[in-house]
């Protein structure tokens, strides 16, 4: 949600859904994240998919439905991309670079030789939209027993996804999906099956824990699932993945621009691969240990997650995990500890919000308020920084980058040495000459 504040996409999703401060898979209160948003958003993935739509056709970038990427080839000019129409036709499109964000089977992937090593995690999951003659009274509901598991998710529009899992019935994706099983595994794993009728949809899938063991090969990168994919537990692929594409797409840019080295874009895979690792250990655990425990030690298991997540700090550290706010990447030696970490939604002194700022798609320097001297003293960058005043008292000057990282910080200097060790920052950063006019790289 932060990063599509950042993009101003936040606030019209938010109408779309329901919002549950609780994360119910693991009851974990999300209510005190330091965030506009300290909530889980429940909306139907088409609505994400139609704002991130709509703003890619505005910034004029073409969508080719029913085209299939079928290769890639590459070599120190650019990448050939081999693609086949609906109509079977074939043709090749040439880019400077290229991102396969085409999923678990990514033919991006497989065209560079790169290995998915993992296993399966869970089979035979069902997911069915339904209506309910009975719906609970606290949604989102979430049950597990040992052999079966259920969850209820309203959407807001009297429609709900249940997500069930049968230890008694394992079956293959293709498989059909009878609705009367999805009601008999709620009944065991919930108690209700809350009256399900008049499914619109049915399915059944397997969740795989795999990774590449790169993210870059030359000119072509790896987002998404392409590059990672996990359990559901715990709802943390979107957020995953959305933050791969914001991670790489500012570094593109910058070096499309020439305004930084090529040397840039290794960066992606250092600081990202480490995450999307985290996260499959994470979800990986948080699914055995609801799917793997006995049902004689369900009661158990309940209790003592109930417990151990009382200890205020155990839930914090849980809560600022699953959400990925405490996602940080690790900077030089030397460096201010805020580098690499998160930027906080910080006000500023013209009434607006360091994410509001962050909508030109820019990086932002952030100094006190009391030394609106320092612009004009690095004006040359004015085309990649914007220059803003915190609100309040402060003696730092942070310089965040357009993902909403902070990529280096100040504090404590006198006025000169303040002035010096930001120019060096932004030459670092920003580089040291102007954009190079007709670019064709846009950040969106």
């Amino acid at each position: 949600m932060e990063q599509l504040d950042a993009r101003g996409l936040a606030d019209e999703l938010l109408l779309t859904g329901i919002r549950n401060p609780v994360l119910q898979f693991l009851r974990i209160d999300l209510s005190r994240l330091p965030s506009r948003y300290p909530h889980v958003l429940v909306t139907p993935q088409y609505n994400t998919e139609r704002l991130l739509l709509s703003r890619a056709q505005a910034h004029g970038v073409t969508i080719m439905r029913g085209h299939e990427a079928t290769g890639v080839q590459q070599d120190e000019t650019g990448v050939d991309v081999a693609v086949r129409a609906p109509d079977g036709a074939e043709r090749s499109l040439r880019a400077d670079f290229v991102v396969g964000a085409d999923g678990r089977n990514s033919c991006v992937r497989r065209s560079l030789g790169l290995p998915f090593p993992g296993r399966s995690a869970v089979r035979s999951m069902m997911l069915a939209d339904v209506r309910l003659a009975e719906p609970p009274t606290r949604p989102p509901t979430v049950g597990a027993i040992g052999d079966a598991f259920a969850i209820v998710v309203p959407f807001g529009d009297a429609w709900f996804r249940v997500m069930a899992w049968n230890r008694r019935h394992p079956m293959p994706d293709d498989a059909p999906v009878d609705l009367e099983e999805i009601r008999e595994v709620a009944r065991r794993a919930l108690g209700s099956d809350f009256a399900m009728h008049d499914p619109r949809w049915l399915s059944r899938f397997h969740s795989d824990e795999r990774q590449s063991p790169r993210y870059r090969v030359g000119r072509v990168f790896l987002v998404g699932d392409a590059a990672h994919v996990h359990s559901p537990a715990g709802g943390m692929g979107l957020n995953t993945s959305l933050q791969d594409s914001a991670n790489l797409s500012w570094k593109l840019t910058a070096v499309q621009r020439g305004r930084a080295p090529d040397s840039l874009l290794d960066t992606y895979e250092n600081e990202r691969h480490p995450v999307g690792r985290r996260v499959l250990r994470m979800s990986g655990a948080l699914l055995r240990g609801v799917l793997t425990t006995p049902r004689a030690l369900c009661g158990v298991r309940d209790f003592s997650a109930r417990t151990v997540l009382k200890t205020p700090w155990v839930a914090r550290r849980l809560a600022g995990a699953i959400s990925g706010l405490d996602i940080s990447y690790t900077s030089a030696a030397g460096a201010h500890p805020l580098a690499g970490k998160r930027a906080p939604d910080v006000p500023l002194s013209d009434g607006r919000r360091l994410y509001e700022a962050l909508r030109a798609r820019r990086f932002v320097l952030v100094i006190p308020n009391d030394s609106p001297h320092l612009s004009s003293l690095i004006s040359e960058w004015s085309d990649e920084v914007e220059i803003v005043s915190a609100r309040g008292s402060t003696k730092k000057s942070v310089l965040v980058r357009p993902d909403a990282y902070i990529a280096w910080a100040v504090s404590d200097e006198s006025p000169e040495r303040r002035i010096d060790a930001t120019r060096h920052a932004l030459a670092d950063w920003c580089g040291a000459q102007p954009a190079t006019p007709g670019s064709r790289a846009s950040l969106v």
